[in-house]
């Protein structure tokens, strides 16, 4: 099995960027195509994006397109999430997920969750 870890969330005015990491221990990071997700109180789990096992493609919630990238450095068993022009609206605790074959953007189909990390964007 594979254990998930995110970091790099904190507090960011409107319009700056974060960059969240989740690192990956265990099974061979490869085999897993990983995902983001997001969770605002008193809301359910939202997709965020997805990347497939060799990174090659990509999906992402239409909320954030062109604002977001997700990428993975297989070398070192991380996957990141580079997040620019952050609105308040993207506050959220977010979550990595590794999913066994697909990138998918359905929360129920991911076999393993990290902890969460907590981004906050003042107005």
């Amino acid at each position: 099995q594979v254990q998930l870890v995110e970091s790099g969330g904190g507090l960011v005015q409107a319009g700056g960027s974060l960059r969240l990491s989740c690192a990956a221990s265990g099974q061979i990071f490869a085999n897993y195509a990983m995902g983001w997700f997001r969770q605002a109180p008193g809301k359910g789990r939202e997709f965020v994006a997805a990347i497939s096992r060799s990174g090659g493609n990509s999906n992402y919630a239409d909320s954030v397109k062109g604002r977001f990238t997700i990428s993975r450095g297989t070398a070192k068993n991380t996957v990141y999430l580079q997040m620019n022009s952050l609105k308040p609206e993207d506050s959220a605790v977010y979550y990595c997920a590794a999913h066994l074959s697909y990138y998918s953007d359905l929360a129920d189909e991911y076999n393993r969750w990290g902890w969460g990390t907590q981004v906050t964007v003042s107005s």
